[in-house]
């Protein structure tokens, strides 16, 4: 596919603190993009912002609340006078069994993964219609494949996987493409936050490779960067997980057969599992509930 240079683009990035947003910015500004990030931490985003190649600046916004992110759509247009990409990267993540799950903390990660991806896109479609734009979407593996102890970020991962390609058709005739990027566990606060669970670590590091793996972040934003180039439908952080939508189809009948077989051997310990937002991001965001400034 043909690239587009990012040379004097507007790139919106959410969730950009840190993680996958901090070096997708990074890696964006270097190649010459303007970058505007947007998140609950300010002096988080300052510090990433004052770190960029290019002209940037941040936004201190939930992306669930729709007012706050169409104030930023508008003051991002003002600022730079168009928006060509924006990434939806912003995501939480908890864990733990359903039933002994936080109720607070699994519609969290719903409303932050899902319907702020869909307020995000909301508030940026008008703008990026004007440019004919890209609006990357942030997945992961969890859309493809199911997973025990995991609910919330599995429901709300292939939610936002079915809505972007629901919106891709919406939007495609105006001008505006939308892709969809995959990650499996990658090298990140919120995964490393969630390995420091041991029953959830011993877990992951049970599944058959390579999804046992922990995966460098810097290769797997370098692939989300190519992406968004060449203005892709799907984009994969790591090789091996384009091969996994070819065998989707097999893998709930499978998981639901070898999860039990794992969920009775881990049963005597689950009581003791955390069912928090797990990582920086997680504890950031709880302190946004809790009106606790970051």
């Amino acid at each position: 596919m043909t690239k587009v240079s990012l040379e004097g683009q507007v790139a919106v990035v959410t969730g950009a603190a840190r993680g996958v947003g901090e070096l997708l910015a990074r890696k964006l500004s270097a190649r010459g993009a303007k970058v505007a990030l947007v998140g609950l931490e300010p002096d988080a985003l300052k510090q990433v912002a004052d770190r960029l190649h290019g002209e940037s600046g941040f936004w201190h916004a939930d992306v669930t609340d729709h007012e706050a992110m169409a104030q930023v759509a508008a003051e991002v247009k003002e600022r730079f006078g168009k928006v060509d990409i924006v990434v939806a990267n912003a995501g939480v993540a908890n864990g733990g069994p359903f039933v002994e799950s936080d109720p607070a903390a699994w519609r969290r990660v719903i409303e932050v993964n899902l319907i702020g991806s869909a307020v995000t896109a909301r508030a940026f479609l008008p703008v990026l219609m004007e440019s004919r734009g890209y609006l990357l979407q942030i997945a992961s593996l969890a859309a493809i494949t199911p997973a025990p102890m995991m609910t919330a970020y599995c429901a709300s991962k292939s939610g936002v996987e079915a809505y972007a390609h629901s919106l891709r058709a919406e939007v495609g005739h105006k001008g505006v493409r939308v892709g969809v990027g995959y990650l499996s566990w990658t090298d990140t606060d919120m995964v490393r936050g969630a390995d420091q669970d041991e029953v959830m670590r011993e877990l992951r590091q049970r599944l058959p490779w390579p999804s046992n793996k922990t995966y460098p972040l810097g290769p797997a934003v370098d692939r989300l960067v190519a992406g968004i180039e060449r203005r892709s439908s799907h984009v994969y952080a790591q090789w091996w997980l384009r091969g996994m939508q070819g065998v989707r189809g097999y893998l709930p009948g499978i998981i639901g057969a070898v999860g039990q077989r794992e969920m009775r051997r881990f049963e005597p310990r689950l009581k003791g599992v955390s069912t928090g937002l797990v990582g920086a991001g997680g504890a950031a965001d709880e302190q946004r509930q809790q009106g606790i400034s970051p």
